[in-house]
């Protein structure tokens, strides 16, 4: 009996590192193909006004099938889930790296976004079921949220070498063979979950959150008169959750106060992240003349804080003390590397990373706290909802913000990275009055 425990507990320490492989491709490809985007737009031929298609395809796709995925997770079983987001992610990697034109690109990029919704929430729920003690929640977390909060700032460093010494093409092949790996290793390890006999969708909640979050993400990307169609139908998906008996997204996900201000929290730190790295790009590239590669290299400071704040001081103490004694500190922190962005860059990336890591380690694993286990894909789906949309919401409202600041580019960064500040402020905020779980209860594991 013992040694049937122990292994069950080696293979759920192996599967996490699959599992974590995978987040890393889906955290890569958010910003990998960012800084290939010029050479493949003269490649393809793309002019300037269609060229952030390559990115709001993703985005768009992303975040306005999230929810069916986490839903589809839940019925067809998380291992099913995982492997069939890891194969169709690898083949519309293949799609978009071999593309003949700038149509084919976007449409594989398009395809990548609606694989990747289906993989987030289940390498995420994956996580929320398997890993239950205080102690080994916080190393697994920590592992997530490293990757997550510093996955995207990899991207720009990969995509720089990639494009500098090999092709843009690469920014997409790339993600074929980590994709490979990932699935050999899941479907050894990974254990298979149970499915309801009768699996229902509701179909008409389906078809109003996945309208209401893409127009609401093509609205802040392209087309800002859509906000107020977007509006319309979440609040047409809120009312019909309400009364459904089979809703898509579960009002009691998101009232619980701590789910729901981890939520809340997420999108916040998202949007200011977002907006951090895409006046970084532009500052490195434009006003420092940085080569790609040099660019992806001046990430790497935000990077290192990143994985030294997860590991070092939110995996330690999150077994130890409250989520938001965490959270709150930490977007404070964060705030601070933002207010100094474009006067000290070195030491924002710092403070920024270290702030972050701190924010979403524990934000992460809050968020899919006491759920059902038949409902942890819709949770994690909801978390990684609220992190795609903010990062959307916080890309296109800043750069908006310092594209009419006036004046020299480094001012309108300035204006928008103080407007960056206020919203992590807003994060921390929201952190410490609405997250009130208590921290974890001692137990033998907490010795271990």
């Amino acid at each position: 009996m013992s040694i049937a425990i122990s292994r069950a507990g080696e293979h759920r320490w192996v599967a996490l590192g699959f599992i974590a492989v995978a987040q890393l491709m889906i955290a890569l490809d958010a910003t990998i193909v960012s800084i290939a985007l010029p050479s493949a737009q003269v490649a393809l031929g793309a002019s300037d006004a269609d060229r952030q298609w390559v990115v709001t395809a993703y985005t768009l796709t992303f975040g306005g099938l999230l929810l069916l995925g986490g839903r589809i997770a839940d019925y067809v079983g998380r291992k099913r889930a995982f492997l069939a987001g890891l194969g169709g992610f690898a083949v519309a990697s293949m799609v978009g790296g071999a593309a003949p034109d700038f149509t084919v690109l976007v449409a594989a990029r398009a395809a990548q976004g609606a694989f990747a919704a289906l993989l987030a929430p289940t390498a995420l729920s994956l996580l929320a079921v398997s890993f239950t003690a205080p102690r080994e929640r916080a190393t697994a977390f920590a592992v997530y949220g490293s990757i997550a909060g510093s996955g995207a700032a990899i991207g720009f460093m990969l995509g720089g070498a990639l494009t500098q010494y090999v092709s843009w093409r690469w920014c997409l092949y790339v993600s074929v063979p980590v994709a490979l790996v990932a699935a050999a290793g899941g479907a050894a390890v990974l254990p298979s979950s149970s499915r309801p006999a009768r699996p229902r969708f509701d179909l008409p909640g389906v078809v109003l959150a996945t309208g209401g979050v893409a127009t609401l993400v093509y609205a802040l990307s392209d087309a800002t008169w859509l906000v107020g169609a977007a509006v319309v139908l979440l609040a047409l998906f809120v009312l019909r959750e309400s009364r459904t008996s089979n809703p898509l997204l579960p009002p009691r996900i998101v009232l619980d106060r701590n789910r729901g201000g981890a939520y809340v929290t997420v999108a916040l730190v998202i949007a200011a992240m977002f907006g951090a790295f895409l006046f970084l790009t532009y500052y490195f590239q434009v006003v420092h003349r940085y080569t790609p590669l040099e660019a992806g290299l001046a990430f790497l400071p935000l990077v290192v804080s990143q994985q030294a704040g997860s590991w070092l001081i939110a995996s330690r103490l999150m077994p130890l003390v409250a989520p938001r004694v965490l959270m709150a500190p930490g977007a404070v922190v964060a705030a601070a590397g933002m207010a100094m962005l474009t006067q000290v860059p070195l030491l924002a990336e710092v403070l920024l990373g270290l702030g972050v890591s701190c924010v979403m380690v524990p934000a992460f694993s809050t968020a899919t706290q006491k759920v059902d286990p038949r409902e942890a894909g819709v949770a994690s789906a909801t978390v990684n909802a609220a992190s795609q949309i903010g990062g959307s919401l916080g890309a296109a409202l800043l750069n908006s913000i310092a594209v009419h600041a006036g004046g020299a580019v480094v001012h309108g960064f300035a204006v928008a990275t103080g407007w960056g500040t206020v919203i992590l402020l807003l994060a921390a905020f929201a952190s410490g009055i609405l997250i009130d779980t208590p921290r974890p209860a001692r137990s033998r594991d907490l010795g271990a």
